[in-house]
């Protein structure tokens, strides 16, 4: 395990814009207040999703599509770097009119509504390739 001690900073809550896309709107704050590390939450509806899914064989993202009106019953994530951009790794529980459950990396959403609770930590984060998994992580 690779660690070590943060301090927190600042703190930010927003709304999301109806129409914008959902990991694109925490970028965007992240982006405009400079944040190079944090952690979200985040909550409220959208109107179509694209969730991934990670194949630990095969080491690729399936992506799988929703066309419909989801809430958004859970969503937390981190702000890092991945290359030269500032990262939202999202995921997120969206559920169905039925109650029926559904999660994974949540790649894309059309925002129908949502609110976002963003914690600073002081310093940056920073997402390398991991030949163990194949994954960008912070080495």
């Amino acid at each position: 395990m690779h660690y070590r001690e943060v301090e927190t900073t600042r703190e930010f809550v927003a709304s999301m814009e109806t129409g914008a896309d959902w990991r694109e709107e925490i970028e965007s704050l992240a982006n405009e207040q400079e944040v190079d590390a944090g952690f979200f939450y985040a909550l409220g509806a959208v109107q179509d999703a694209e969730l991934w899914f990670y194949d630990q064989r095969s080491r690729e993202y399936d992506a799988v599509t929703f066309e419909e009106p989801l809430e958004v019953a859970a969503c937390m994530g981190n702000v890092s770097w991945l290359g030269a951009e500032r990262f939202a790794h999202t995921h997120a529980v969206l559920s169905r009119p039925s109650g029926q459950a559904i999660a994974g990396h949540l790649n894309s959403g059309t925002v129908f509504s949502g609110e976002c609770y963003l914690r600073e930590l002081e310093g940056e984060l920073v997402r390398e390739p991991d030949e163990t998994t194949g994954l960008d992580l912070w080495l």
